[in-house]
């Protein structure tokens, strides 16, 4: 007989505090890192994102947020300056100029979209900002580029604090470490700090996924559960140029199996209650690895829907950040 397991996120993904603090998000993705300010009392004015899937998917999920399906220097160019005095200006500029895996370029990639949110953050003067990015920034390659964004901020009146987070330190069940620039006014510069990690532990990916897993009466569910007792180790994205979705290169592929998960693709379904072997992950499953909530819809096909959960910012991570800056405006 089976035995079910219910998932309990660490945070109520429905849990929405008083909107007090206006935003705008920039490079929004899916919405992840929206869902997460949003949750921390973080209320969306403008939400800006070019991938036409992504923004069907947040019109799907949340159309109040007023979504511009727009290239953001366009954007910036044509409707910034009606958003003026805003109290958070946040986007997760796109990493590819800072991962491996985009060849780390920095500021030559012409994917380097730092200046377009120097730019922004001018003409907006926010109370606060947040800029997230791959974990590669903080290499020692890149202190003469981060040097240089830190100078253009002050500059414009701004400091900027860099911390690596990792998502399992707030209830990610998943191996996800990130970079995140909190930007204040010089002369509040002080009034923030990051926020401290969790004390709970995240679930292992088996406790997270047991009852989707088992949702067609997959006869070997527990079986798995029980070897899938770890983490996961990080989802990525993957590139519009090359191929389907799959769960990462060989070094993360071996890391799958070892939970008993095959990552060569993306399923469509849980498995039968006869599947023999290492199943696949769904979309919906990879998602609550990113600690969406379930009822997150992401529009497109396989592909592109896989692509929109790898790429995004844990709300989890998101909401605790969110959180601090909210202590930081009110304090």
């Amino acid at each position: 007989m089976q035995t079910k397991l219910q998932y309990t996120p660490t945070f109520d993904p429905q849990s929405i505090v008083s909107t007090k603090f206006s935003s705008i998000e920039v490079c929004a993705g899916a919405g992840g890192q929206a869902l997460g300010l949003e949750q921390a009392g973080f209320h969306h004015v403008a939400t800006v994102e070019i991938d036409k899937h992504a923004c069907a998917s947040l019109n799907a999920n949340r159309p109040e947020w007023n979504i511009y399906e727009e290239d953001i220097n366009s954007w910036i160019l044509t409707s910034a300056k009606q958003y003026q005095g805003v109290d958070l200006v946040a986007g997760g500029v796109p990493c590819p100029p800072f991962s491996v895996a985009g060849k780390q370029l920095g500021s030559e990639d012409e994917r380097d979209l730092f200046p377009a949110m120097i730019s922004l953050v001018r003409i907006i003067k926010p109370r606060i900002v947040l800029i997230e990015n791959v974990r590669g920034l903080l290499d020692r390659k890149f202190d003469a580029y981060r040097n240089q964004v830190n100078q253009a901020f002050e500059q414009i009146g701004y400091t900027l604090a860099w911390q690596l987070v990792h998502a399992s330190e707030y209830g990610v069940p998943q191996l996800r470490p990130r970079v995140v620039a909190v930007g204040l006014p010089s002369s509040m510069a002080t009034s923030y700090a990051f926020p401290n990690p969790i004390s709970l532990t995240p679930p292992t990916v088996g406790e997270a996924l047991h009852d989707l897993m088992s949702a067609r009466g997959w006869l070997l569910a527990d079986e798995w559960a029980k070897k899938a007792d770890k983490i996961a180790p990080t989802i990525v994205g993957g590139s519009k140029k090359h191929g389907g979705p799959d769960l990462g290169p060989t070094r993360a592929r071996k890391a799958w199996l070892d939970l008993g998960v095959d990552g060569r693709t993306i399923a469509l379904e849980a498995p039968e209650a006869d599947f023999q072997g290492n199943p696949r992950l769904t979309v919906r499953m990879v998602a609550r690895l990113q600690g969406f909530p379930d009822s997150w819809q992401f529009i497109g096909a396989k592909t592109n829907a896989y692509r929109q959960v790898g790429n995004a910012f844990p709300p989890p991570v998101a909401r605790a950040i969110g959180a601090s800056m909210v202590q930081a405006l009110t304090g």
